[in-house]
């Protein structure tokens, strides 16, 4: 039988079982090899440096979900905003309201904290989170390209001099 479901912000004791469901959310996105994240550095930069956190939902002591964000800034709000990273709910628990409350929930704090939006990106194909996020209110940006710099280049073009 399974426990009520029950949510709450992640702590340092949770830090194995969020990089588990990272790890499976990277393996439904055919990216494994892409997470090179270890408990040391999750550790470091979600509760020493504090730079992002964790929602989780939990079945007893089992977490089954997780909503991991940051907070961002909008020059043209003038205010902050909350980057959803990741939100990822274990196959077996899907259907039953547990990503909704954990967006929800994120939508809560962007309100009371006078955040002007919360973002995620989605992969292209995904078509059930696309239709998901869309039954929520939420609108695709059309017309922008997310860009990013990475490993090497990222590197190379921090240590160019021109």
């Amino acid at each position: 039988m399974q426990n009520p479901i029950t949510y709450r912000t992640a702590e340092p004791k949770d830090i194995n079982g969020v990089l588990a469901l990272v790890r499976e959310l990277a393996a439904y996105e055919k990216m494994e090899d892409a997470v090179v994240a270890t408990e040391e550095q999750y550790q470091n930069w979600l509760f020493e440096r504090r730079v992002a956190a964790v929602l989780l939902a939990c079945d007893g002591e089992k977490i089954i979900g997780i909503a991991l964000y940051f907070y961002n800034f909008s020059t043209w709000l003038g205010r902050g905003g909350i980057y959803l990273e990741d939100l990822f709910v274990k196959p077996e628990y899907r259907g039953q309201g547990i990503g909704k409350t954990l967006l929800r929930m994120l939508a809560q704090k962007a309100v009371s904290e006078g955040c002007g939006r919360v973002e995620w990106s989605c992969l292209d194909w995904n078509a059930p989170s696309i239709a998901f996020y869309r039954a929520q209110g939420a609108v695709p940006m059309d017309g922008w390209t997310t860009y990013r710099l990475t490993g090497e280049a990222l590197e190379r073009f921090a240590h160019e001099t021109d």
